[in-house]
């Protein structure tokens, strides 16, 4: 589909406080995760996948955790990267974030 409209698209719910909606071409992924359980006490587990990943953060504030960096405090407007297999978490500072997610190859799992 070339077209995904906010406001009629219904988000997958992840798991309490933790939404996304996604759009794919068969070689690029683009997912909104919505956040709104925050501010979070620690970090994520850390977690690392074969596809290269690029964020922009809409709203809110995380700190950003990637292997072999330093970690990165973040506020709408910024982004980060994550190579190929590179370990990477976010913790969330502020009561609900919104993160702009994009993946190459696509995430198939996120598909349903």
């Amino acid at each position: 589909m070339a077209v995904r409209k906010f406001n009629e698209n219904t988000p997958e719910v992840v798991r309490q406080g933790l939404e996304r909606r996604i759009i794919y071409t068969p070689n690029l992924m683009t997912v909104i995760v919505d956040f709104s359980d925050g501010p979070w006490a620690e970090a994520e587990p850390f977690h690392s996948h074969t596809h290269e990943q690029t964020s922009y953060v809409a709203s809110g504030e995380i700190i950003f955790y990637c292997e072999g960096e330093q970690e990165q405090h973040l506020k709408a407007g910024d982004m980060f990267s994550a190579a190929s297999n590179q370990k990477h978490t976010i913790r969330l500072l502020s009561p609900e974030a919104r993160l702009i997610d994009s993946f190459n190859p696509i995430r198939n799992e996120f598909i349903k």
